[in-house]
Formats: C-alpha cells, structure tokens, sequence
C-alpha cells in the first residue's frame, strides 16, 4: 500500500511563491504527480515526474512550475514561483505503479493523498 501526505500550502499574493512537499509512505511508486481542483472545476493534472526524474507539467504552469522527488526520503515536491490567483485550488498528490502518462488524467492514478489548499489572492 501507498500512504501519501501533502504539505506547504497556504495563502500568498500573486507573484509570490509556495513549495509543496508530499510524503510517499510504503512502496515507491513509479510515478508521482500534482494534481490540482478549483472550486467547480474538474480536478487537472499540474506535473508528474518518473522515477528516472523525466517530468511532465501542464501548459498552464511550465515555466513557473518545478516538480521533483527525493527517492530516499520517499518525498514528492512542488515548487511554485510566479502564482497567479487562477493557481488556486486544493492541491493532491497521486501515484500510480507505472510511467507517468499522457495527457496527465486522473483515472490513471490509484493513490491519492487528501490534499492542502493554495490560495492566490491578487
């Protein structure tokens, strides 16, 4: 079994920065990702990296957006610079025993943390 605990989120204006991080108790999943859920909206995949470090992120936050894990410490991180206040949302860790895929879906994931909430105030 997965245990995954997300942690970092919080309030900040708009061009300010925030780091997630996700503890991945138990096995070591293949891959790792960020999702993200807006009020309303449907929850959509942010960035998603393998364990041979290749990430993936979604048009709305490459370049801004950096992910990456620490194998060792069984730690997933989020580092979040350039925030807009359309950034925020509840943010979920996901893992899944197989290459990241693409597009990132949801449906594809089998573990899920219970998420931390980012807000962007402008």
């Amino acid at each position: 079994q997965v245990s995954l605990v997300e942690s970092g989120g919080g309030s900040v204006q708009a061009g300010g920065s925030l780091r997630l991080s996700c503890a991945a108790s138990g096995y070591i999943s293949y891959c790792l990702a960020w999702f993200r859920q807006a009020p309303g909206k449907e929850r959509e995949g942010v960035a998603s990296i393998n364990t041979d470090g290749k990430e993936l992120y979604g048009d709305s936050v490459e370049g801004r957006f950096t992910i990456s894990r620490d194998n060792a410490k069984e730690t997933l991180y989020l580092q979040m610079n350039s925030l807009k206040p359309e950034d925020t949302g509840m943010y979920y860790c996901a893992a899944r025993f197989s290459r990241c895929p693409f597009p990132l879906y949801r449906g594809y994931f089998n573990y899920w943390g219970p998420g931390t909430q980012v807000t962007v105030s402008s």
